[in-house]
C-alpha cells in the first residue's frame, strides 16, 4: 500500500501505521538520548511515552513526544495540517530540554495561558527567560537537534510525495532561523527586511531601544534573539504576524535578509 500524500490520509489509517510514519520525521537521535525504543515507543518499563491526537476524517494532527509518561513539557511538539492546496503545513514545532531550567513564560502565576505572550505577559517569567539566554516563546532550553529535525522532516516529506513544506514562524527569530536554513519567504520578506532596516543606525526601532525595559537595551538590535525580544516586547507597535514561509526538499540556504552579520 503507497504512503499517503496528506495528513488527512495519514489520519485515516490505522493507529499503528498512523503512528510509525509520524514518528518518522522525529530525529533518532532523541530515541537514543531519552532511552526510548522507536519501535513501542516505550521506555525500558514499558511506558508509551509517543502520542498522536489525529482524527480519521481530520486534516490536522498533534505529536508529542515525552521523556517520561507525565512530564509537563514534551521533548518535541508538532501541530501539522494540510493547507487548502493540498501542500504540509507546520503551525508550531517545538524541542525541548527537559533536564533545562523552566520559565514560566506560558502562563501566569495563577496558570492562566499565556498564548506565547501574545494576549498576556508573565514579564518576570520573560525576563528571568531572557537572562538566561532563551528566546521568545520558549519555557526551556532546546536540544540543539534542529538540522536533525529538518532533515528528518524533509524525508518525511519526500515519503508523502510532496516536493515542499509550510511553516509560519511565530517570532522574528523564528523568521531568521528558517531562512538560515533554506527557507524561502512566501509572503513578508519585504517587511523583514524593512524591519532590518528600522533597527540600524537612524531607524526607528534603534531609537526605541531606550532602556526603558530590560528587553529594550541599547545593543539589543545587535542580536536577532535581542531583536525578537524587542519586538514581542511591542517595540513595533503592532504584532508580528503575516510571515508564511516555505521549503524546497533539498534547497540550502541563498542570499540572506542579514547577509551582513547580524546574528
Amino acid at each position: 500500500m503507497s504512503t499517503p500524500s496528506s495528513i488527512a490520509g495519514l489520519n485515516a489509517l490505522g493507529p499503528a501505521e498512523r503512528d510509525r510514519l509520524y514518528a518518522e520525521f522525529i530525529p533518532r537521535v532523541l530515541f537514543e538520548r531519552f532511552a526510548i525504543d522507536p519501535g513501542t515507543f516505550c521506555n525500558s518499563s514499558g511506558q508509551r511515552l509517543f502520542e498522536v491526537r489525529g482524527k480519521p476524517g481530520s486534516s490536522m494532527v498533534e505529536v508529542t513526544l515525552r521523556h517520561e509518561p507525565h512530564a509537563v513539557d514534551p521533548i518535541l511538539y508538532a501541530h501539522l495540517t494540510d493547507t487548502v492546496n493540498g501542500q504540509l503545513l507546520i503551525m508550531l514545532y517545538i524541542i525541548n530540554d527537559p533536564h533545562s531550567e523552566r520559565f514560566d513564560t506560558d502562563r501566569l502565576p495563577d496558570g492562566t495561558p499565556t498564548e506565547f505572550g501574545i494576549f498576556r505577559r508573565n514579564l518576570p517569567a520573560e525576563e528571568a527567560a531572557f537572562r538566561a539566554g532563551l528566546t521568545p516563546g520558549q519555557v526551556r532550553h532546546g536540544l540543539r537537534v534542529l538540522r536533525q529535525s529538518i532533515e528528518c522532516f524533509e524525508r518525511f516529506v519526500a515519503r508523502l510525495g510532496l516536493t515542499m513544506f509550510f511553516a509560519e514562524p511565530l517570532a522574528y527569530h523564528n523568521a531568521v532561523v528558517f531562512e538560515h536554513y533554506g527557507f524561502t519567504y512566501q509572503q513578508g520578506r519585504r517587511w523583514m527586511e524593512s524591519i532590518d532596516t528600522r533597527f540600524r543606525k537612524d531607524g526607528d526601532l534603534l531609537r526605541r531601544l531606550d532602556g526603558s525595559t530590560v528587553f529594550r537595551q541599547p545593543g539589543t538590535e545587535l542580536s536577532i534573539r535581542g531583536r525578537s525580544w524587542a519586538i514581542h516586547d511591542g517595540v513595533l507597535g503592532e504584532p508580528f504576524t503575516g510571515v508564511h514561509m516555505y521549503k524546497v526538499l533539498g534547497k540550502h540556504a541563498g542570499i540572506s535578509t542579514f547577509a551582513d552579520g547580524v546574528w
